[in-house]
């Protein structure tokens, strides 16, 4: 069983989806959740309640990640407040579903800088904190990426092509904070029903061809599994994977 009890992890859109089912699962495991959310205030309280309900702490700080001036003041809390921090799980995501030839300029730098430069962002505010000498155990920071990093997909190309940015960022992370003691890997789900992925055209079509696709059965995948595959690289279990993407999809990317 993996144990995080006395460590702080700190979840972006961390109010629903995927970011929720992270932040339930570390705390489930023992850790403290700093849960961030740009809009949603209550539901990112009811996280927190639960969180509280597993015997933990959570502190709720609304940022929006997108904006390095939020990430610094969000890290300054958690410096001054709580004094360590020991995972950063970098959930949150926007982009809206459009074609690429009807996005503009707004839409393009807020999907970047969201999806993208808000990694960068919080591992630059939050390395002081991160950093570990030889023999402590490593931090760990995981990214969340979609199946639209590699293939092309309806009304996806803004969130595709931020993916496939957001998995090389994290590349090339790792060669500047490896070596201080901070792990970065993605995670690139597959397609999980969630309030965001409803939104994605042809929705219904994608999500009753997922058993088709999976090699799993009738199990499809749910936020859990992403979240479990989260609890494992936050753990020291995941100490010697450095830089690397891991796909969990029930093996529906392998084929056509």
């Amino acid at each position: 069983m993996i144990d995080l009890t006395g460590k702080v992890a700190l979840v972006t859109g961390g109010s629903r989806g995927i970011g929720r089912a992270c932040a339930l699962r570390l705390a489930e495991a023992g850790a403290d959740i700093i849960l961030n959310y740009v809009s949603n205030r209550q539901a990112a309280m009811e996280v927190a309640s639960q969180i509280d309900a597993l015997g933990r702490t959570a502190y709720v700080i609304k940022a929006d990640v997108g904006e390095e001036d939020d990430v610094e003041c969000m890290l300054d809390f958690v410096k001054q407040n709580i004094g360590r921090l020991d995972i950063i799980i970098s959930n949150a995501a926007t982009g809206g579903f459009r074609p690429l030839l009807a996005a503009n300029a707004k839409h393009f730098h807020t999907t970047m800088n969201i999806n993208v430069l808000s990694l960068v962002y919080l591992v630059r505010a939050a390395l002081p904190l991160l950093a570990r000498g030889e023999g402590e155990e490593r931090a760990k920071v995981i990214a969340l990426s979609s199946h639209g990093s590699h293939m092309a997909l309806p009304m996806y190309g803004l969130i595709g092509g931020s993916k496939a940015a957001l998995e090389s960022v994290a590349r090339h992370l790792t060669l500047e904070v490896g070596e201080k003691g901070v792990n970065v890997n993605v995670i690139k789900a597959g397609l999980v029903e969630t309030d965001s992925t409803r939104k994605i055209p042809f929705s219904g079509q994608m999500f009753a061809g997922r058993v088709e696709k999976s090699m799993m059965g009738t199990r499809v995948l749910e936020a859990d599994d992403v979240a479990n595959v989260a609890l494992f690289l936050a753990s020291p279990l995941s100490d010697l994977i450095q830089g690397e993407t891991i796909t969990v999809d029930g093996g529906s990317a392998i084929h056509v």
